[in-house]
Parts: structure tokens; sequence; C-alpha cells
């Protein structure tokens, strides 16, 4: 067998559920490492797949052609499935991919959240979920053609109880094939929450506000505003016991300040778009979830309560 064969044979196949940016842009990647990777895609996304492969904007790769359908059935058990999906999504997705997944199947939520792998588990079994988090401003700017609207790029994953394995260690190879930047956590519980404070600061403000993160953060008004939201979910997540720093919301708009001005949130380009967009399991979640443990979370119920109107329906 020549050397190209024999990596290869060494890479895992893996099925990703749900090809949008998110999917899309990481399958691609995956792909480009010499992962047997299998999109589940649909409609006119699927179509251009098919037709003219997958192609990750602005001049990140080219696949002239993809393995793609539109029923998980059809590509059997596969080592990893990547669950991509919008969050509500997620219990039609948890049926449907149920095919891929064999005793030795790993099933990894890059979705947005923080009860996403709660879910998985219930279905699949706490031993067949990984922890997963994913930093990427990506959106589909037509079929087939996914575009990097950011620089943030990362994958973070690894077992729920910490310890390591040979599963995490050939995702992370993959990944490190396809160059993205992976990173295996001990505490994947912490990386989902730290995720889900900035997420939730950036999705709130440029949602509501209908504007990118520069003019957001360099507003004093609007500044304090996404603090403030940011405050709540790292209160809400130490009251569950999440051992967030209690400064944490500071360390983040930090960071915040440190990206691109332009950047913005899937939840705003589906916003911008008259689709479905994702608050209940964002500041909603935060609210509910601080009800539960009696922590006051006014601002995250206000942009619920504003954007609760585009949560189930397209626009009207």
């Amino acid at each position: 067998m020549c050397l190209v064969g024999v990596i290869l044979a060494g890479m895992p196949r893996i099925g990703v559920m749900g090809s949008g940016g998110l999917g899309g842009y990481f399958g691609a990647l995956l792909a480009r490492g010499g992962s047997d990777v299998t999109f589940v895609a649909r409609g006119a996304h699927l179509a251009a797949m098919r037709r003219s492969g997958l192609r990750v904007e602005p001049d990140v790769v080219h696949l002239a052609q993809v393995q793609v359908t539109d029923e998980p059935g059809e590509i059997g058990v596969v080592d990893f499935v990547l669950l991509c999906v919008k969050l509500w999504d997620t219990q039609s997705a948890l049926a449907r991919i149920a095919p891929m997944i064999g005793p030795d199947t790993a099933v990894v939520s890059f979705q947005n959240g923080v009860l996403k792998e709660d879910l998985l588990a219930e279905a699949f079994g706490a031993n067949r979920v990984l922890g997963g988090v994913a930093y990427i401003a990506t959106t589909v700017s037509e079929p087939g053609v996914i575009t990097k609207t950011g620089p943030l790029e990362r994958l973070v994953f690894g077992e729920l109880d910490g310890s390591t394995s040979p599963r995490v260690e050939m995702l992370r190879g993959a990944c490190m094939a396809g160059g993205i930047a992976a990173e295996v956590s001990s505490e994947i519980g912490l990386e989902i929450w730290k995720k889900f404070v900035f997420l939730v600061g950036l999705s709130s403000t440029t949602t509501t506000m209908r504007l990118p993160i520069g003019p957001i953060r360099d507003h004093p008004q609007a500044r304090a505003f996404l603090l403030d939201v940011m405050r709540e979910v790292v209160n809400v997540g130490r009251a569950r016991g999440v051992q967030l720093p209690a400064d944490y919301a500071e360390q983040v708009l930090a960071f915040v300040d440190g990206v691109s001005p332009d950047t913005t949130s899937s939840m705003y380009h589906d916003l911008e778009r008259g689709n479905r967009i994702e608050v209940p399991w964002l500041s909603g979640a935060v609210a509910e979830l601080g009800r539960s443990v009696g922590v006051s979370t006014p601002l995250n119920r206000a942009v619920a309560d504003i954007l609760a109107i585009r949560a189930s329906a397209p626009a009207i």
C-alpha cells in the first residue's frame, strides 16, 4: 500500500449532520485532511453540493466532489457523528442519526447552548457522547458555498468525565490533518459554559441592535449592556455549580475588544434573512435556568421577549 493509502486507512469515517455554516465549514476541512466525510444536507444546498461540490470562501477550500445525502440511513455506521443542526432541529436530528451510530461511535455536538450533551446522553448513552465547542464565524452565502465572515476558528472537545481516550486523539488527529485549530479539554463542561457566556453576549447584542460588534463595544451604554448580559450568564452558571471565575464576563469583554469589528453572530444572520432564530436556547435559556436557581436575569429575559416573535417562524 502506498503512503497515502496508509494515511487514509487510519482516518475516521465522519457523518456531518447539518451542513450549513458550521458543519459545512469544518466538514470540508476534515475532508480536505483525508477523513472519510459524508454530509447530510437538504434543499438547494444539497442540490448544489451534489452538482458542484462544496466551496469555502474566501479561498479556503473547494471540494469538487463530496459525499452528501439527505438520508442519514444511507451512510451506515461511522466513527464520529458531528451534530451541527440548528437547536430547534435537535430532537428530529437525534432520531435521524441513529442508523449512523454503532457500539463504538462517538457523537459530538458543536451546536450552541449548554444542554445539548444532556440530550445526546439521554438518546444514546453518556458513553457515546463527547462534549464539543466550536468557535467560527461563517454563513451559507449561497447554496454550496460557505463564507467565513470573521477570524475565529477553533474546535474544543473532550470526554464528559475529563479522561483521555483514543477516540479523542483520533478526532484531534483528523482535525490537525485538515488544518483545524483543535484542542482537547479535560474540563469540557466548563468550556461549553465559557463559550455560552461569549455567545449569549454576542448574539443578544448584535441581533437586537442589528449591528456588528464594533459599534456596540465602542458605545459606552451599549458596551455596558453587553457586559451586564454576560454577567447574568456567569451568575447563572456559577449558581449551577459551573466553576466560572467571578470576573469571567469582564475577561470575555476584554476578548471581545480584540475581535474584528465586523463580527456578528449566526443569530444576527438568521434574523437578517428572515429565518427562525435560536434565542430560546440562548438568552431564553439563561432566563429559564436563572429561574430554576433563583438568579435574576432581567436583561436576558428582555432579549428573549423582544425576539420571541422571530423564534418560532420566519418573518411575518
